[in-house]
């Protein structure tokens, strides 16, 4: 099974019950053990699928529009094609790799909150209409190059728990949504509905409660100049756990029965990105350099010195780091820990360890401090939750190479597609069977069917 991130010829893994997501990790290293040790991915696509029923069972009748920026990779965006998921774009390209899937102009939304005068045009010329607006310079900018845009306003929410988004945080007020609404009926301008965001970051889910009645009120004013609103976007920060879905829910759903019942027409959608991507894909990293260091240089600031001075600390080099799959640690915490591929046993000591990226660029830090067996270059890292962030992203560090994906599915979860009747001929063209990830040759390992 083979595909790069650029290539679009793709193929998906079918594997009997017998086999495990771990078993095609440890055939896919034991590939490039002797093939040369790249980076790669190993994604299941049955992942998507089931993250779209639980969804489906506990959000419904909520649209998912799945934001592209999140990952770009063919497979997900085709399997979430077929699921019948709406597409979130911020760019020219990401429209463009949406609409060769088929998908059409009424399932996609322009998100971009900075759009370039080219790209409106662009999307205007591809019949994608539904676009988020905030300030009255954009929706100038929209009235020039798009004339039969439809405009979510995009209001702030009060999120006083996410101090360190606050500075980023894009939205408009609700006064100056009156001066919005005045503009737009000067410029001629439809506007259609309401988006907000809520950060997943954010611990306070009264913060859904403000600004579902924020979008009411702003719905009422614009009754006022005449435009018929008809959809209201909640935005994203749903982080893939059903409890958190289900605590979303519990908040969210007494007030949009109450503010936008059913009868009052109006569509209610989601942009569900990490939710559906982030564990469905595992990165596969390999040590290829190793040294050891001052214990005082590698603990954070403010921390105290416990350690025994014989013990070694180790730093460790691997062939990705944030110029690839870990570009998201440049703005956030790292929300997964590595594991250690090999086997080692449960008494073997653990050891003060960093992992940094192969630029040796003193940002490329992947983690500070953590405990882990002596390893050996050559030894392998697995690091789960990484589908949400980079994949499909061209990286600035130039000696870096893309990790290959291995896209995988059960058979269970292909079943599942089929007895939906939502796997198309074109995605089913994508598939091969094996039958057993641990006994294959290595000359069979993942070999496209002929």
């Amino acid at each position: 099974m083979k595909g790069f991130l650029e290539d679009a010829n793709y193929s998906i893994g079918l594997l009997d019950e017998g086999a495990t997501l771990a078993d095609v990790i440890d055939n896919c290293i034991y590939e490039h053990t002797h093939a040369g040790k790249k980076a790669f991915y190993v994604g299941d696509l049955g992942k998507l699928v089931r993250n779209n029923i639980q969804w489906q069972n506990v959000m419904a009748p909520i649209k998912p529009f799945y934001p592209v920026k999140c990952n770009s990779t063919p497979g997900v965006l085709e399997i979430l094609g077929t699921l019948g998921v709406g597409f979130a774009c911020s760019s020219k390209s990401e429209m463009a790799l949406v609409q060769d899937l088929g998908i059409s102009p009424e399932n996609i939304i322009y998100t971009n909150p900075c759009k370039q005068a080219s790209q409106i045009k662009y999307a205007a010329k591809a019949g994608i209409n539904i676009m988020t607006c905030d300030n009255d310079i954009e929706l100038k900018k929209i009235s020039r190059n798009h004339p039969n845009a439809k405009l979510l306003l995009h209001i702030a929410t009060e999120d006083i728990t996410a101090g360190e988004e606050m500075n980023m945080k894009f939205g408009t007020t609700l006064k100056n949504c009156r001066h919005l609404m005045e503009c737009a009926k000067e410029l001629g301008v439809q506007i259609v509905g309401v988006k907000f965001h809520v950060s997943g970051s954010c611990k306070d889910l009264q913060t859904y409660i403000h600004a579902i009645s924020d979008a009411r009120c702003v719905f009422d004013m614009a009754e006022e100049f005449g435009f018929k609103m008809n959809m209201l976007d909640i935005g994203g920060g749903f982080t893939g756990s059903e409890l958190q879905l289900e605590e979303v829910n519990h908040v969210i759903r007494p007030l949009l029965d109450v503010y936008f019942p059913k009868e009052s027409g109006v569509n209610v959608i989601a942009e569900p990105g990490c939710y559906y991507v982030s564990s469905a894909f595992t990165l596969a990293v390999n040590v290829i350099a190793k040294k050891t260091v001052e214990y005082d240089k590698l603990l954070p600031s403010g921390v105290e010195q416990t350690r025994n001075d014989d013990e070694p600390v180790f730093t460790y080099y691997i062939n990705d780091g944030v110029y690839g799959s870990f570009a998201s640690k440049l703005s956030e915490k790292l929300n997964t820990i590595p594991e250690v591929h090999k086997k080692y046993k449960e008494d073997e000591p653990l050891f003060a360890s960093s992992l940094w990226g192969p630029s040796c660029d003193e940002l490329d830090q992947i983690v500070e401090n953590c405990l882990l067996p002596e390893l050996s270059v050559g030894d392998w890292l697995i690091f789960d939750n990484m589908g949400s962030g980079t994949l499909g992203e061209q990286s600035t560090f130039n000696d870096y190479q893309k990790p290959l994906i291995y896209y995988m599915m059960s058979f269970s979860d292909w079943d599942e597609m089929q007895d939906a009747g939502i796997a198309s001929d074109t995605l089913m063209k994508n598939f091969f069977f094996v039958p057993s990830c641990i006994q294959l040759s290595p000359e069979e390992r993942f070999s496209t069917a002929a």
